[in-house]
């Protein structure tokens, strides 16, 4: 009889056939959880117009998505620790592009709201999910690499939502970008079929034949036997997960990810929801206006694979603390006349730094927790974070409803990003004088 340390195993394994997987359909499942959210952005414009809402009552509309991401996090983070990481995940699909497809057909901003917020659910529950999924299974080295990759399937979704709305809102109108989010459902079955269940979940639940024979295909030097005890630390917490999160001096850095996350989520839905309308303000056309989203969310994607590069080799809260203090700035010059490639750099600058950031968070966090409270802690996090997302298109709707300039409405857009940059140097330092206290704790005492 073999006792198998599973961590080991896992944290060993080469990149293989197994890792693209699950990478290609959890990217997959991010991409179009991007696109859902990122949508309404693209169809503010047309939305304020066709309905006649105001500056606030449009921002208004713009959270009741986010409040639902708040509830969904906060709820599907914690039961996928009980109902095991993929079904939660199909829940999660069904809900966001079930209620993006209907909000195609709302016919008053009553009826939108109410869609929105279903499927804000589905958007908020399937994040802290597919992060901690694909966090378990990465070898050790490229980990936060990989979560970063996957994670970039946000800012993919982002730019297909932008692009597609050049393409089908002048000639199908609004509705129509929302008609494209039904894909998922009908990828749903082999989503289903391909993606792993969590080795942990399988373990608590006592399913340690499957658990072996996923671990033949994360690494297939390890051969299993039959009598293999699969041994996995911190498979069951103890007590009452969410007050784990602040047990075993972790209250500290636990509570300055939370200020990261609210302040970085506020920036990247105040960017998401406003950048076209206060362009729009500023003289430039619609085209125009969303081609600034698009290349937004192109930057993030070499924000968040550089940044997980960068995190894996380096240290990854002093790489974000970094990231925030040049979003900070590259916020603030947006407001700033410049010529046009300037100003497309500082956009996409903005958007390595911000949503780049986002991304980057969640590996962090999902690194910082043991497997035991990973959803629980992700959960928490994303759904505390949310009230930041939730103020972003408020406060973007409030300033521009008193005609502000442009320049203090990118300040007031960047202030987050100051606040964000000490939480996470704070969180550094935490987690460095963390590891010296464990580390003067194993070294031995001379008598």
């Amino acid at each position: 009889m073999r006792t198998i340390d599973v961590h080991e195993v896992i944290d060993n394994a080469r990149f293989n056939r197994f890792h693209w997987r699950v990478l290609c359909w959890c990217a997959l499942i991010i991409i179009f959880d991007g696109y859902d959210l990122v949508i309404y952005g693209v169809v503010l414009p047309m939305l304020m117009k066709d309905w006649g809402l105001s500056p606030l009552q449009a921002g208004a509309l713009g959270s009741y998505a986010l409040f639902g991401m708040m509830f969904g996090a906060l709820f599907f983070g914690p039961l996928s620790d009980r109902i095991g990481r993929k079904k939660a995940i199909t829940l999660c699909v069904m809900l966001f592009s079930g209620f993006t497809v209907l909000n195609g057909f709302a016919g008053n901003p009553t009826e939108f709201g109410i869609c929105r917020f279903i499927a804000g659910l589905g958007i908020g529950g399937v994040m802290p999910n597919v992060v901690a999924l694909m966090n378990e299974y990465a070898p050790k080295k490229i980990r936060s690499t990989l979560v970063a990759i996957m994670f970039s399937g946000y800012s993919l979704g982002g730019m297909l939502s932008a692009g597609l709305g050049i393409v089908l809102i002048p000639s199908f109108g609004w509705q129509s970008v929302f008609y494209v989010a039904i894909v998922p459902l009908l990828l749903l079955p082999l989503i289903m079929y391909f993606l792993p269940e969590s080795v942990g979940f399988m373990l608590r639940q006592g399913r340690n034949e499957q658990a072996r024979k996923v671990l033949q295909r994360v690494d297939p030097a390890y051969v299993a036997h039959a009598t293999d005890q699969l041994h996995m630390t911190e498979v069951k917490g103890r007590g009452t997960p969410v007050l784990q999160l602040f047990r075993e001096g972790r209250a500290m850095r636990t509570l300055m990810l939370w200020l990261a996350f609210f302040c970085c989520l506020l920036m990247v839905y105040a960017l998401s929801s406003w950048l076209p309308k206060l362009m729009a303000n500023a003289g430039y056309s619609l085209g125009s206006s969303l081609s600034f989203l698009l290349v937004l969310n192109f930057g993030a994607i070499f924000g968040a694979v550089g940044g997980g590069v960068l995190g894996d080799k380096l240290n990854l809260p002093r790489v974000l603390a970094v990231f925030f203090s040049i979003a900070a700035v590259s916020i603030t010059l947006l407001g700033f006349n410049s010529p046009m490639p300037v100003l497309y750099l500082l956009i996409a600058i903005a958007g390595a730094t911000t949503i780049g950031s986002q991304i980057l968070l969640y590996a962090c966090a999902a690194q910082f927790y043991s497997m035991a409270i990973r959803s629980t802690g992700l959960g928490w996090a994303s759904g505390i974070g949310r009230n930041g997302a939730i103020v972003g298109p408020l406060l973007g709707g409030a300033l521009l409803g008193i005609s502000l300039p442009l320049q203090l409405n990118f300040m007031a857009f960047a202030l987050p990003g100051a606040i964000a940059a000490i939480a996470m140097a704070v969180f550094a330092i935490s987690c460095q004088r963390s590891s010296k206290g464990v580390a003067s704790r194993l070294v031995p005492t001379s008598v």
